[in-house]
């Protein structure tokens, strides 16, 4: 385990991943050359290392480059006074290796093309920085004319076999091996995903992966970073078993984030020790290995700037696109156990750390799984492989990680009804005060214009119509969780379906929903459903827990929702 070294400065650069120039500038930093040691003796040959976003993968991956190339062999001075450099035999190892570093974390685009395009400008520059091997004699002249032939222009073939003949040249031309660090692998993997060109993309970085980490024999290590371990059937099919380091692995626990000794010492230089237990709710959380209490380094290093201001820092620095669309067009189950999670509850579900993205619309435990590669949700705990029956898988006790991923995540569902023209809140505000004329009207609104959001089906009126009132429920729970408890009973599908609204200021309104879809055997209209609805209020006393809870029957409004299709009825 790491030693706790916080270089102190007052001046703290947000956003800075470049190791030279933190180190340069003397800026606030917590020393991280650990991992150095601890990759190195570990010796494997390809290392693939998962974290959330926004955990240092950057900053560590150009700390290494910075240490082990030959290009940095005259600046030992940037890890002077850092715990590696304790290490005699380390301060040999500095600045003796050919390495290649690159990043794929502005591979974005939209289209296959565009991405493809976007990866061979990548490869290109990185020849165009070693533009002397052109002139070197010891290229042979077909070496030279493919050395020549790398461009943003050229064909899928010399694009894949690119690194691999890099590495070739720089190995031939210091006498030795080369290390390939690839940060942020996975960020196209996730374009592909949401674009819809995940095959034909696959197929490419399959074959480049192929060729670099596998049938490369100059090559002396690799790492790899990203968020998640895409399976190995998707794009490492290929390669010999490398070393795969997940956020329940044990290696490397407290090289990415910050562990709590460094940020407590932290707070205490800025004079912001006060704010220890409010830090720790809103930004500690994440569990690496077996070592917890890691605290997400973005939003730390962004409220020492401020000198103390909360927000949702990390949260902000993504989009947070394919988990909110897998979210609101995810199955009623997901929703119920969204529900759950947003209430402050935990689920239990099986967890499998390589994602398969082509099925993440069709499992919903791929979806958690997901989540908690994404540090959205954190461990409770776990069933160990001696507690479970052997052919079962373990199961997972999953929570969100901290206070400022449940803001994200009020932020992302109020974000899905926003879409419309006009404010969610007016609902909620109309049903509050009793107005079902107003309710009526906003119902009609959101169903019309959001319904399709929440539904995948060929059908979106018919066939997954629990998906949408599933996502209604989600907005009450965002709207009124600081001053009403939402609960819901689910006991067949939608053919039952309530929702209780319990204010917790016991002079206020309780509020019981029953929601029906019209059923052209049993009702004639829909008018006919919202009595039905309201019937089964009554028939299964709901009211009652509410009775013994201290509320008053005249304290206790019922409203049915019938809908058919888009169209929505409301009556109390």
């Amino acid at each position: 385990m790491a030693k706790v070294g916080v270089y102190m400065n007052t001046v703290v650069s947000v956003g800075k991943q470049n190791f030279q120039s933190l180190r340069e500038n003397g800026y606030f930093y917590i020393d991280k050359t650990d991992f150095i040691k601890e990759w190195w003796e570990a010796g494997d040959e390809v290392t693939l290392i998962t974290r959330p976003r926004r955990f240092g993968k950057t900053l560590n991956m150009n700390m290494l480059e910075c240490f082990f190339s030959i290009k940095y062999k005259e600046r030992s001075d940037l890890f002077e006074g850092l715990h590696i450099w304790e290490n005699e035999n380390y301060r040999q190892l500095q600045g003796t290796h050919p390495v290649i570093f690159l990043s794929f974390a502005d591979v974005k685009q939209e289209n296959y093309k565009d991405a493809i395009k976007k990866i061979k400008s990548i490869l290109t520059k990185l020849y165009d920085e070693r533009y002397y091997l052109a002139d070197w004699n010891g290229l042979t002249p077909n070496e030279r004319k493919q050395f020549l032939s790398v461009s943003a222009d050229m064909d899928d073939v010399t694009a894949q076999d690119a690194l691999k003949n890099l590495s070739d040249y720089l190995s031939r031309y210091y006498k030795k091996n080369v290390l390939i660090l690839l940060d942020e692998y996975d960020t196209p993997m996730q374009e592909a995903y949401l674009g819809g060109y995940w095959d034909e993309f696959t197929a490419f970085i399959r074959s480049l992966f192929n060729s670099t980490f596998k049938t490369n024999p100059y090559l002396e290590r690799a790492i790899l970073t990203g968020i998640t371990q895409v399976s190995k059937e998707s794009i490492f099919s290929d390669l010999n078993n490398p070393k795969v380091v997940t956020t329940t692995s044990k290696q490397y626990e407290t090289s990415f984030g910050f562990t709590e000794k460094e940020v407590f010492s932290s707070l205490e230089y800025f004079d912001l020790s006060d704010w220890k237990q409010s830090v720790k709710d809103w930004y500690d959380g994440f569990t690496f290995g077996k070592h917890t209490d890691i605290y997400n380094p973005w939003s730390i290093i962004n409220f020492l700037d401020t000198k103390g201001e909360f927000d949702t820092y990390w949260a902000n620095t993504s989009s947070n696109r394919l988990v909110s669309k897998l979210l609101q067009e995810g199955s009623n189950r997901l929703k119920i156990n969204f529900e759950l999670l947003l209430k402050g509850e935990s689920i239990r579900c099986p967890i499998d750390e390589q994602i398969v993205y082509n099925q993440l619309d069709e499992d919903d435990d791929a979806i958690w799984s997901l989540m908690l590669a994404s540090g959205y949700l954190k461990v409770l705990k776990f069933e160990q492989m001696d507690q479970i029956i052997c052919d079962e898988e373990p199961l997972y006790e999953l929570a969100i990680t901290n206070h400022e991923v449940k803001r994200m995540f009020r932020k992302m569902v109020r974000g899905w009804f926003k879409k419309t023209k006009w404010d969610y809140n007016d609902f909620v505000k109309a049903m509050l005060c009793g107005d079902v004329d107003e309710m009526n009207e906003y119902m009609n609104l959101v169903t019309e214009q959001v319904f399709s959001n929440f539904d995948t089906g060929k059908s979106p009126s018919q066939r997954h119509p629990e998906r949408f009132y599933h996502g209604f429920v989600l907005g009450l729970i965002v709207e009124l969780s600081e001053k009403y408890l939402i609960t819901s009973n689910r006991e067949s599908g939608f053919g039952r379906y309530d929702v209780m609204i319990e204010p917790k200021n016991k002079d206020d309104d309780a509020i019981i929903l029953e929601f029906k879809v019209f059923n052209a055997k049993k009702e004639k209209t829909l008018e006919e459903t919202v009595q039905a609805a309201l019937s089964q209020i009554e028939e299964k006393k709901y009211e009652s827990q509410l009775l013994v809870r201290g509320f008053r029957k005249e304290q206790i409004r019922k409203y049915g929702f019938a809908f058919e299709g888009k169209n929505v009825l409301i009556g109390e």
